[in-house]
């Protein structure tokens, strides 16, 4: 797969008809005007308020819970660069988390299309630090909550997990913060925090090189983080991670 064109991508970064979120309007007042930066296949909307702070409004209907990313960043806080937690709570049907905003850029677009290497670099890593934190950072009973746990396995049972590290969850490209130099700032988007085998992000990362940079530099991701690819543990949680991406 490679990069969707703008055309496919406009959408993502519209509101079209639907209107402002009300506690987004009301957040303004104390944050800044409100720019849409995301909007999700499933009706999520992620907001920069000025300069300092962003936050995410998500239907309940999309059986997305914010309160697990809410968690995650409490977790991590004081041990891996998160953005800091500032509000959440409830509008109608929807939730919302107020976050800081972190700097640095998604490692995502033309700027870093024409720096592949370092935004690889700087993925890997991102990854390799958060994979070195104790795994006690994530509760135990979180454990057994995370997206390898809840879906179907359609390569039958998974492959042992044999040196446990804390996974990310979603590690796609978006989801690695970049300075203007090209080093990793962080990580965003961790509702799917847990721990378990570290190819559950590796496999992710790899194969969303595809969709941000074309296809060709997986290998520069293995290279980049210092580990050969692992084949069997690839295609098993990539067929895990498509059948409901």
């Amino acid at each position: 797969m490679t990069d969707r064109p703008f055309s496919e991508l406009a959408p993502f970064h519209q509101l079209g008809e639907d209107p402002v979120p009300p506690v987004v309007s009301r957040l303004v007042q104390a944050h800044g005007p409100a720019r849409l930066v995301w909007r999700n296949e499933l009706g999520g909307l992620t907001f920069a308020l000025g300069t300092t702070a962003h936050v995410k409004w998500n239907p309940r209907s999309t059986g997305v819970d914010l309160g697990r990313e809410r968690d995650a960043l409490g977790w991590l806080g004081g041990h891996h660069p998160v953005p800091r937690v500032l509000g959440n709570g409830t509008d109608g049907e929807a939730q919302w988390l107020l976050t800081a905003t972190l700097a640095g850029d998604h490692a995502v677009g033309d700027r870093w299309r024409a720096r592949r290497p370092e935004a690889i670099s700087a993925i890997a890593t991102g990854l390799r630090v958060l994979h070195a934190l104790p795994v006690d950072v994530v509760p135990a009973d979180r454990v057994a909550e995370s997206w390898a746990a809840r879906r179907p396995q359609p390569l039958g049972p998974r492959p042992p997990v044999v040196d446990p590290v804390v996974v990310h969850g979603d590690a796609c490209a978006p989801n690695t913060l970049v300075a203007d130099d090209g080093s990793w700032v962080g990580h965003v988007d961790l509702g799917d925090l847990t721990v378990g085998d570290r190819w559950a992000d590796l496999a992710v990362a790899s194969l969303s090189l595809d969709w941000n940079y074309g296809e060709g530099h997986q290998d520069e991701l293995f290279d980049a983080y210092g580990t050969a690819p692992d084949a069997e543990r690839i295609r098993w949680y990539r067929a895990l991670w498509e059948q409901e991406s």
